[in-house]
């Protein structure tokens, strides 16, 4: 865990750091790695609520030793605001950890994933707190722990859960990946990059890192070209792909049909062509796309739900959508289309 740059706390709020992942997936090991760590050290209390409990346990010196108090949370419906603000009041931490129970609805938590219905709701991805936790607490970093060796499992019974862990995540660790496939890994990145947008994933197996431009990718178009058509069949593959690998795509103009999405209170020289894709399920679309900059007078006639042949040069930008560098395209054409009705699937 670290520092995030997408939210300056006020005096009185709590940072919460949330540890997804199911069970068995080494959410504990990595609390106690970081407990450890210099630039996680504070002087103040630090509140753990642990939420379901693995073989790995922490032991009471460790705890002691890192200013540590262990509450354990039987129950989902113990997650509230006043059992939650009680326990604030008994022990007065500086910061929160949760070490979530993979099969809780964390949705509870937020007002909800974007979805179709509120498609041009707020820009802010991150939450509009918090529905369950009391007013002084501030979910500040969302980190998901995957065990690669069971994945298969949870991405065909478990989807909407994971979805759940995923849409918030920074960071997300897939480890016990030294038996995968490297193919396997490839669709397993997809799949979770989908659900995870603007998480970092990172592969893990027994000697630490996996470098992940060793991993064989085969894109259905020609990468090598300065123009790049995108299918309506692979808008996905190429979404994902130029979130993981933008430099691939910069000063390239792409071509793809997409849906307008103009944001409440966005720049007029601002919109976002893109595609519902079903991440999880049938109820859990959501809308992937990127920031495209125009002449005002080009997307003028265009409002959100139309749909648009769209080409574009792909460009690297500081944005606060990406709590830095990220891809933003620049229209060069827009011409009016039919709509497109399959949602894109992973």
């Amino acid at each position: 865990m670290a520092t995030s740059d997408n939210y300056e706390l006020q005096d009185d709020q709590l940072p919460v750091f949330l540890i997804n992942g199911f069970l068995e997936a080494g959410k504990t090991d990595f609390i106690k790695f970081t407990m450890a760590q210099d630039y996680f050290q504070a002087e103040g209390t630090t509140l753990l609520l642990l939420c379901e409990e693995g073989e790995s346990e922490f032991d009471p010196a460790t705890l002691e030793k890192y200013h540590t108090v262990l509450v354990n949370i039987e129950k989902e419906t113990d997650i509230n605001r006043e059992y939650l603000q009680k326990l604030t009041d008994q022990y007065h931490p500086e910061r929160i950890i949760i070490e979530w129970n993979g099969m809780w609805n964390q949705d509870d938590l937020y007002d909800g994933p974007m979805s179709e219905k509120n498609i041009a709701a707020s820009q802010n991805r991150a939450a509009d707190y918090e529905l369950s936790l009391p007013d002084s607490w501030v979910i500040y970093q969302v980190i998901t722990i995957v065990n690669g060796s069971t994945l298969d499992l949870y991405l065909n019974n478990m989807k909407s859960f994971m979805g759940q862990m995923l849409r918030r995540a920074e960071l997300c660790i897939v480890n016990r990946c030294d038996d995968i496939p490297s193919d396997k890994l490839v669709d397993y990145r997809r799949k979770l990059r989908a659900m995870g947008q603007n998480a970092m994933l990172v592969l893990e197996g027994k000697d630490g890192e996996i470098p992940q431009d060793t991993l064989p990718e085969d894109l259905p178009y020609d990468i090598s070209k300065d123009t790049i058509d995108i299918n309506p069949e692979d808008y996905g593959l190429w979404f994902v792909d130029c979130m993981d690998n933008p430099d691939r795509y910069i000063g390239k103009t792409v071509n793809f049909t997409g849906m307008i999405l103009k944001r409440q209170n966005m720049a007029k020289d601002e919109f976002v062509p893109g595609r519902m894709a079903m991440t999880c399920c049938a109820q859990d679309m959501t809308f992937l796309g990127f920031i495209t900059k125009s002449d005002p007078a080009k997307i003028a006639p265009f409002n959100t739900r139309d749909w648009a042949k769209i080409s574009a040069t792909v460009e690297m930008e500081e944005r606060e959508e990406y709590g830095g560098e990220g891809p933003v395209l620049h229209l060069l054409d827009i011409a009016r289309t039919g709509a497109i009705d399959d949602a894109v699937t992973f």
